[in-house]
């Protein structure tokens, strides 16, 4: 784990960052549905899992800038930029109805992801212990599918939040849209490092990088 300390007085968003962990110390999230048309359609052609391929995709968009890998150091009080943020993904276990979060490595390399998140996935499937462990993983987000419901909207209330820079994304099932297949996806940000221009950027970037994995494929 890597990462580098920013120096907040020279911090290109100082204003907006002071303001929002001083003054009004808040998050902001967003729930807009994305076309997921054609990597549902690649995900049956190649038997591949879905929401592992989105995964995939959504860790890409997240490491793409460095306004998504933040991090706050509570003992130095230092604001850092990670050089790698990877997925917490979970299990659901039906007989108890509980989840165990996943610690998946991000790997640019898509088959190694995909195969790393399928044995991570199987190995979790194997006890019921949440088993979360934030303390020794501080470069990991939140990232969590809600497969039983296409919903509209979805907010995470966290108390002191407004320390909590990892993001944190939920997507829901994908549902007809005319003849398009779009699905919820719902994004929450520190407000002192993402303002709505941030927030409303990953969206726009999960349907760019959808467009060029199945380019690619």
């Amino acid at each position: 784990m890597n990462y580098k300390v920013i120096d907040k007085e020279k911090y290109y968003r100082k204003g907006v960052f002071d303001h929002f962990t001083k003054d009004c110390k808040c998050s902001t999230s967003m729930t807009a549905r994305i076309d997921v048309t054609s990597l549902v359609d690649y995900s049956k052609r190649s038997k591949t899992k879905f929401y592992i391929n989105f995964l995939y995709i959504l860790s890409k968009v997240m490491n793409s800038r460095d306004d998504y890998k933040m991090g706050y150091l509570w003992q130095p009080d230092e604001l850092v930029c990670y050089d790698v943020i990877n997925p917490i993904q979970y299990v659901f276990h039906e007989d108890t109805e509980t989840c165990t979060p996943v610690y998946t490595v991000y790997d640019e390399d898509y088959q190694k992801f995909y195969e790393a998140a399928v044995r991570d996935v199987e190995a979790a499937k194997l006890t019921r212990e949440y088993g979360l462990d934030s303390a020794n993983h501080p470069n990991w987000f939140d990232a969590s599918y809600i497969s039983w419901l296409s919903y509209d909207s979805l907010n995470i209330e966290l108390p002191d939040g407004y320390l909590h820079f990892p993001p944190i994304v939920n997507w829901g099932k994908y549902r007809e849209e005319g003849d398009r297949l779009m699905m919820p996806v719902s994004v929450r940000l520190n407000h002192a490092i993402a303002d709505g221009y941030l927030v409303a950027n990953v969206f726009r970037l999960l349907e760019k990088e959808i467009e060029q994995f199945i380019g690619e494929k």
